[in-house]
């Protein structure tokens, strides 16, 4: 009581107070809304920002027209991964052609989007459901009639399933009509640049020459593999020389990281094996008991659920189909351990029998206000049928077409079949040929008549208990622990590297991880282990993320950054060693030559390692090719190219030594020069590389890519 009358005796002040409180909590959401929304942008394209909603209603559109036009329900994380990608790829293309076109004055008009759909060739309108059943190609009549009944379409008269699948059309339809006018805007940017680099006569004879005069020519070569590598010194000066004349080839456009990381991936103990071995010898023996097989086997928590069909042996797990002859009729077999899929097995062959693998029927579906009304009318059509009328003629009465079509084994095997669909199923296969049957279903009624069979294979029903042995709780718990223990302990890159092993862990490295990358490792689930490392500065180790199926544990390292621009030298050596090193053996090479004075092609022919051949027919359009050496040599055919006849060369430097020509025989292919001709192929080469613009427009568009941040 004196508490309670303390509180009313500060009543007034309680009011205050908690009336500040409110405005405070009030005022604090009003400032989030006023103030301005901190920046989720995912990317930047020429100054063009894609918030993380926009790329995420792209990526969404995206998947809902992969899984209509493949019947996939859902995509794996590699196929979401992959179509990610493709958006954003998309979406910085599109970004990119846009910029340019709008410089240019270029656009597409609705006009040549409607040219495109009535001329019906381009490879987009392919890919849709308007094709003509007869010639497989689009047909546009197909596509207006669709248009036209969607804009009819009345979705409280019409079932939800329709409604839904004419919805999903529709949508398909709208993302392809986007990419026509994008892939036009492509194309007509694409065509502008090709139009302009043309060829001319005077380009077009010396291609011709280039292609048609051809050399004969003697050659002795000193192999850089004759020379040792202990032989030449290589300094940080040679190297630099090299990496200055490639410079442009080491621009990097985004930052990197080099990470080191260990993976741990939890296994079962033997503890757990055996506790498994046990469950399922325990399953085994109450097989013959059970009843229900589907509830017995969904009880036991089977990798392979029990569906009351009859299977063929392929459709069956591999290891049991293997062990189905080594059991009779009502035997059961196991357990076993199956080493392919880590599982612990047994089964019970419950029956065997000869069935058609492909069965054609058709059928007339009849609803109707209720379920009395649905029976009435299905005995009515299934009397009508009898008493002789047409099948077709009725289908069509009640808006089917009454056709028929084919149910094969491999359309219901491998599927969860269950209700209806079990019902259905097993009463069109196990019905004789030319029976008329009236199925009932939750939904409905279904007359059906068979009218063929195909295909009658040895099929059987198997009852599968098939258990993965997997890790228990307690197991993955002591490893979580001893990871948790190792990282507190190694929690400097130094530490980590040095003592993995010893705990009986493995250091991997991954070099040059991009932030565009999905997994670190190839594991799944490693994106919050990826936005670390690219938030971390060198030297750097995270903390323990769980990743994969939950079963995998990883901790990061983050061992050195390489920024965007020009990779720094130390990087790229081995990329130049081979260079470095063959120009350092041929300086050596051409000193011995001219110390020796071998100066003509006999003199060379005497050295020490010397090589020769002799090469035919060599232009200036291709490289030679040297069997002694296995090289190919641009060197030699710009030699061949202008040498005179019997010219002996002075050594040159090639790729697979230092060469010492002799043309000995030139001539020319009876071939007539065709000038429209050479100037069509240089025209279709030039159309070629215009196609690489859009590689060009990248590098100068300042494209930003923080998707790893959001997805």
């Amino acid at each position: 009581m004196a508490t309670l009358q303390n509180i009313r005796s500060k009543g007034p002040l309680l009011v205050v107070v908690i009336g500040l409180a409110l405005f405070a909590f009030i005022a604090g959401d009003a400032w989030k809304v006023l103030q301005p929304h901190q920046s989720q942008d995912v990317g930047e394209v020429n100054g063009s920002v894609i918030s993380a909603q926009e790329y995420q209603a792209l990526v969404e559109e995206y998947t809902e027209v992969i899984k209509f036009s493949s019947g996939m329900a859902s995509l794996t994380d590699e196929q979401t991964n992959q179509v990610k990608d493709q958006v954003w790829n998309n979406y910085v293309n599109g970004k990119l052609i846009e910029a340019e076109a709008k410089k240019l004055g270029l656009e597409v008009t609705k006009a040549e989007i409607k040219a495109i759909i009535d001329d019906g060739s381009h490879p987009l309108l392919q890919q849709t459901p308007f094709r003509n059943p007869q010639t497989g190609l689009f047909d546009k009549d197909m596509l207006k009639k669709f248009l036209g009944d969607y804009a009819k379409m009345n979705t409280a008269q019409m079932p939800s399933q329709y409604a839904e699948y004419y919805q999903k059309m529709y949508n398909y339809w709208s993302f392809i009509e986007k990419q026509l006018f994008q892939t036009r805007l492509q194309e007509k940017y694409q065509s502008l640049i090709a139009k302009a680099l043309f060829s001319n006569s005077t380009e077009a004879e010396n291609a011709f020459k280039a292609r048609t005069e051809q050399t004969d020519l003697l050659l002795a070569a000193i192999p850089y593999s004759s020379v040792a590598d202990s032989l030449v010194k290589i300094t940080e000066a040679d190297y630099k020389v090299a990496y200055d004349k490639k410079k442009e080839q080491f621009r990097q456009y985004t930052e990197t990281r080099h990470v080191k990381f260990i993976d741990v991936q939890v296994t079962a103990s033997a503890e757990d094996k055996a506790a498994l071995q046990q469950e399922v010898e325990e399953y085994t023996a109450q097989l013959p008991e059970a009843t229900d097989y589907a509830a017995f086997i969904r009880s036991t928590g089977s990798d392979v659920p029990y569906v009351d069909i009859f299977y063929n042996k392929s459709a069956l797990p591999s290891d049991v189909a293997a062990r189905l002859d080594s059991v009779s009729v009502g035997g059961v077999f196991g357990p076993y351990y199956n080493v392919a899929d880590n599982t612990i097995n047994s089964f019970r062959k419950l029956a065997v029998a000869q069935q058609a693998d492909s069965v054609q029927y058709r059928q007339i579906q009849v609803v109707a206000e209720s379920a009395e009304k649905t029976k009435v009318l299905a005995d009515s059509i299934m009397g009508a049928i009898k008493g002789g009328a047409d099948f077709v003629e009725l289908a069509k009465k009640y808006g089917q077409t009454g056709e028929t079509t084919w149910l094969t084994a491999a359309q219901y095997e491998r599927s969860l079949v269950d209700g209806d669909n079990l019902k259905y199923i097993n009463a069109v296969v196990s019905a004789q040929k030319n029976e008329l049957k009236n199925l009932e279903l939750a939904q409905g009624n279904v007359i059906f008549q068979v009218m063929n069979k195909k295909a009658s294979k040895e099929k059987y029903k198997v009852a599968v208990v098939k258990r993965t042995v997997d890790f228990s709780k307690e197991t993955y718990s002591k490893a979580y622990n001893d990871f948790s223990q190792f990282i507190a302990t190694n929690n400097t890159l130094e530490k980590m590297v040095a003592n993995a092993e010893d705990a009986g862990y493995r250091v991997l490295d991954k070099n040059d991880l991009y932030s565009s990358e999905h997994t670190i490792g190839g594991v799944r689930g490693t994106k919050e282990a990826l936005r670390w490392a690219f938030g971390a500065k060198t030297g750097e180790v995270s903390g323990l993320y769980e990743c994969g199926e939950s079963d995998h544990m990883m901790v990061v390292a983050v061992a050195g950054i390489v920024p965007e621009g020009y990779r720094p030298l130390a990087l790229v050596k081995d990329q130049l060693y081979f260079e470095v090193i063959r120009d350092k053996k041929a300086e050596k090479i051409m000193a011995d030559l001219k110390a020796a004075g071998a100066a003509s092609l006999d003199q060379v022919k005497g050295m020490a390692n010397a090589v020769t051949d002799s090469v035919k027919h060599v232009t200036f359009s291709a490289a030679a090719y040297v069997p002694a050496l296995r090289s190919s040599e641009p060197m030699i055919s710009a030699f061949a190219s202008v040498a005179n006849e019997n010219q002996v060369s002075a050594p040159l430097k090639g790729n697979g030594g230092v060469f010492v020509l002799q043309p000995y025989a030139k001539d020319k292919s009876a071939e007539e020069l065709d000038v429209k001709n050479e100037e069509n192929s240089a025209s279709s080469m030039y159309a070629r590389m215009a196609s690489q613009y859009i590689g060009e427009l990248y590098l100068k568009a300042d494209v930003k890519d923080n998707r790893y941040l959001y997805f």
